[in-house]
């Protein structure tokens, strides 16, 4: 089962993915966490985009493709995969194709972008381990400190609404192109993204299982 979570920025996707990994016994892969993973671990594609990070540039989309593709050569996703993050545009989805990685449901959480904003302001990511909460909908068992590695919990600048509402226009510019080609290809599934996790939750997982 190779699936791609597609939805903006704050649309639940991370939560989505947890379930999904537990649920089908296959990994998570995220961009933000493999991209860390690639620093710590010194590999080939990690030295290339350190010297962008240090630099406080974007890591450009070659760079990224080539640790996507070293994360799935790795043997625990050989049964199957959620891609959380990428691809972000259709060149990388391009590229994916390009690899003969053949993705089997691409899955859309549609939530509006007020919805969004109210809720990204509440979010808070584990320092550590990148594990994400939030004040209202999924709080950790201990507030500040998260519930997986005992890591400080903070909030992203990302996370504050004066840079949400620039993060989904570019969203809505550069990412959600995807769902036209991926709907091309007969492998997009819409759900709508609900305050109750649950409810999306089974959603997802219907679509999944359609």
């Amino acid at each position: 089962m190779k699936l791609i979570l597609l939805g903006a920025p704050g649309a639940g996707k991370g939560t989505q993915a947890e379930v999904i990994c537990e649920r089908f016994n296959i990994p998570t892969i995220s961009t933000g966490n493999i991209i860390r993973e690639a620093l710590k671990s010194g590999t080939e594609m990690g030295i290339r985009a350190k010297s962008f990070v240090d630099a406080g540039k974007l890591v450009p989309d070659e760079v990224v493709i080539g640790i996507i593709q070293e994360r799935l050569a790795k043997d625990d996703c050989s049964n199957g995969f959620v891609l959380d993050g990428f691809p972000r545009t259709i060149p990388q989805a391009e590229a994916l194709d390009k690899m003969g990685i053949a993705i089997d449901k691409v899955i859309d959480i549609e939530v509006p972008d007020e919805v969004i904003v109210e809720r990204m302001s509440g979010r808070r990511v584990c320092e550590s381990c990148g594990a994400s909460y939030h004040l209202v909908y999924n709080k950790p068992d201990v507030e500040g400190v998260c519930s997986k590695c005992g890591g400080t919990l903070v909030q992203r600048k990302d996370d504050h609404p004066d840079t949400v509402k620039e993060r989904l226009k570019v969203y809505h510019d550069q990412t959600e192109p995807l769902k036209g080609y991926y709907s091309k290809q007969g492998k997009l599934y819409v759900v709508e993204g609900h305050e109750d996790v649950a409810s999306t939750t089974k959603r997802v997982l219907a679509a999944i299982e359609a």
